[in-house]
């Protein structure tokens, strides 16, 4: 405990989900919270849940596809707190699941509005005052979705790439600043994986059996605790790297593993060997 003892955090989506998870983590660690969320009712439920953990927290609503509104989440940050030691880029809005060439101008304006537009815009905006503190830490948020290109979400997925590319190149430029950029492609229970899962059991069922950790992760304890290394001085030495917090999701689908019990995925004790050798001239 105390590992980010009177740290200031910036998170933003932090009313519900994996934002929440992270603020909860933070708080229990000793942070003071900034909660950026668009909707304040969602905020000020997970602030009274901070209080009764004795953590010390403001709300800020925040509209993350405006510039200006990420700009004053960062000044209400330093007014209530006097600076900002950790910026966590959580909140990104989703566009329906739909083919390929049936995405529209406005799913990708949503997707990269709220993706690399915000992200780049509130890592200006809490720059200056991490210079100024001679370093800090900014977690941004990828997707397994991007890097395997998955169905129906292609706006989605190049808005996290896009976010990946802006974590290195943060991270170069930024390093001799003390300030380490690194990201999380998380696979968690929030809000939009439960409302999926219920509507598709079987199939959730069947994705999560895949995984070598075959669960959803918990937005607190599993990617919080990701979150945490990449906030607190554990991840001195670490910058510009993507972290799949996802159970191995990222791994893929093996074809090796044919039935639950272990005792088949072995190799026989004998076998022939078959040795390659040059021709005799």
């Amino acid at each position: 405990m105390g590992r980010l003892e009177d740290k200031v955090a910036i998170v933003t989506g932090s009313g519900q989900g994996i934002g929440r998870g992270i603020a909860h983590r933070f708080a229990r660690e000793g942070a003071r919270l900034v909660l950026a969320e668009w909707k304040a009712h969602r905020a000020e439920r997970v602030k009274k849940e901070l209080e009764e953990l004795g953590a010390e927290s403001i709300v800020v609503p925040t509209d993350i596809s405006v510039h200006a509104q990420l700009e004053h989440m960062v000044d209400e940050a330093v007014r209530a707190f006097g600076t900002v030691d950790i910026l966590v880029n959580n909140a990104q809005t989703f566009t329906p699941n739909v083919p390929f060439q049936e995405k529209t101008d406005e799913m990708w304006n949503v997707s990269l509005l709220t993706g690399p537009m915000a992200t780049w815009w509130a890592m200006c905006a809490v720059y200056p005052v991490m210079k100024k503190n001679g370093g800090g830490r900014i977690v941004n948020f990828a997707s397994l979705n991007g890097v395997l290109g998955q169905r129906l979400t292609v706006d989605y997925n190049a808005s996290k790439e896009a976010i990946r590319a802006i974590t290195r190149t943060a991270a170069r430029e930024w390093g001799h600043d003390g300030i380490l950029v690194n990201c999380i492609a998380p696979g968690a229970a929030s809000p939009v994986y439960l409302a999926w899962a219920a509507r598709q059991p079987a199939e959730a069922e069947r994705m999560q059996q895949a995984k070598p950790i075959p669960r959803p992760g918990d937005p607190e304890e599993d990617i919080g605790g990701v979150a945490l290394f990449l906030a607190s001085e554990d991840s001195r030495y670490v910058t510009g790297h993507t972290i799949f917090a996802d159970g191995g999701s990222w791994l893929g689908r093996s074809n090796d593993r044919v039935t639950d019990d272990p005792a088949t995925w072995r190799r026989p004790e004998k076998f022939s060997r078959i040795r390659f050798e040059p021709e005799e001239e």
